[in-house]
């Protein structure tokens, strides 16, 4: 597990006390575990519970790691009711902990992350987690950008063409040689492919049940969505068919378990895009391509995770399974390119 040294908690503290937050006494953190991205903490000073977020120690791809961002657009969320934690403050500059880093409000709630964890579920409760979660998601791409202030969170159009284009060159830094054949061909089929854009709203970029924070009891509610750092404007339908994606089970190697979103019990990427429609979300135009958008920049993910884990920049178990989903992700994303062609 990485730590925080004493002397970057009290850096810490100090950052919080001009953020006019009112500590108790010293800070503790404890590393919670879950993320494959960013480091995440659980801060306390015996009374009160923050999170604080910042990039990895080493082994960092340039655009990935924003915690800026995410800082962002939860400021601007919260302000229309939107669920998301109270951001607390943002700190741009490297000097403390090597990179930016983000304190918002802890919220309390069940983050549904493992097999184990959802099928300790009963099966009414299960289903009113996704309905809750597919309605939510449609709740996020109804908010006007410009309405909350986050008209320079991203280009609004053209959102395909630049995901083609970032996470092929985020392919080039992490990628490996021996798949380099197969990637280049996805993001070929990709590119030669490039639907327009009928709509345009918040991309969350990552979401799944794992990303989020849930009040469980006789109503089901999402407390709060979290990890924003691959938040933009663009696309909704690429972010629904992000969601259906990590249905696939090369995201227990992601993970590096077996993960709650893979479960059987929930439903299938034709079921949870239904849902979505009925929920109220935007008509889901191109989904092929879509979709095989999601498994390439989810293969780049996997290829992301395994080069830190070789870097020797991750903590915990779990890491040295991601390089095995990276091949699988882009057949998936291949085949399913080939085919609407």
């Amino acid at each position: 597990m990485v730590d925080l040294t004493p002397a970057e908690l009290a850096g810490v503290a100090a950052t919080m006390s001009e953020a006019d937050v009112k500590l108790q006494g010293p800070l503790r953190a404890e590393q919670i575990a879950g993320g494959r991205s960013n480091l995440t903490f659980r801060l306390t000073d015996g009374r009160g519970t923050w999170v604080l977020r910042t990039a990895p120690r080493a082994g960092r791809t340039p655009s990935a790691h924003d915690v800026a961002r995410e800082f962002r657009v939860t400021k601007a969320l919260s302000a229309t009711g939107f669920p998301v934690p109270g951001a607390v403050l943002l700190v741009d500059s490297e000097d403390l902990l090597g990179a930016p880093y983000t304190v918002s409000d802890f919220v309390e709630g069940s983050c549904i992350q493992t097999r184990d964890e959802l099928d300790a579920l009963d099966d009414r409760t299960v289903s009113a987690c996704v309905d809750r979660l597919v309605a939510t998601l449609a709740q996020l791409h109804a908010v006007d950008p410009m309405a909350v202030g986050l008209e320079r969170h991203g280009r609004p159009d053209g959102y395909a063409e630049r995901q083609v284009r970032r996470w092929s060159g985020q392919w080039e830094l992490v990628g490996s040689d021996a798949l380099g054949p197969l990637a280049s061909e996805t993001a070929e089929l990709l590119g030669s492919s490039i639907p327009g854009q009928r709509s345009s709203g918040i991309v969350h970029g990552d979401y799944r049940i794992d990303n989020t924070i849930l009040r469980l009891g006789a109503e089901v509610e999402v407390a709060a969505v979290v990890d924003w750092e691959l938040s933009t404007l663009g696309d909704p339908v690429a972010d629904v068919a992000m969601m259906c994606v990590y249905r696939h089970p090369a995201l227990d190697l992601v993970i590096g378990q077996p993960s709650a979103w893979t479960s059987g019990r929930l439903p299938d990427v034709d079921a949870l895009a239904r849902a979505y429609v009925h929920a109220g979300g935007v008509p889901l135009d191109h989904w092929d391509f879509h979709m095989g958008l999601g498994y390439f920049k989810l293969a780049v993910i996997a290829a992301g995770i395994d080069h830190r884990f070789r870097a020797g920049a991750t903590s915990g178990s779990g890491f040295d399974t991601a390089g095995d989903a990276v091949a699988p992700l882009l057949e998936a994303g291949r085949d399913l390119l080939r085919r609407q062609r």
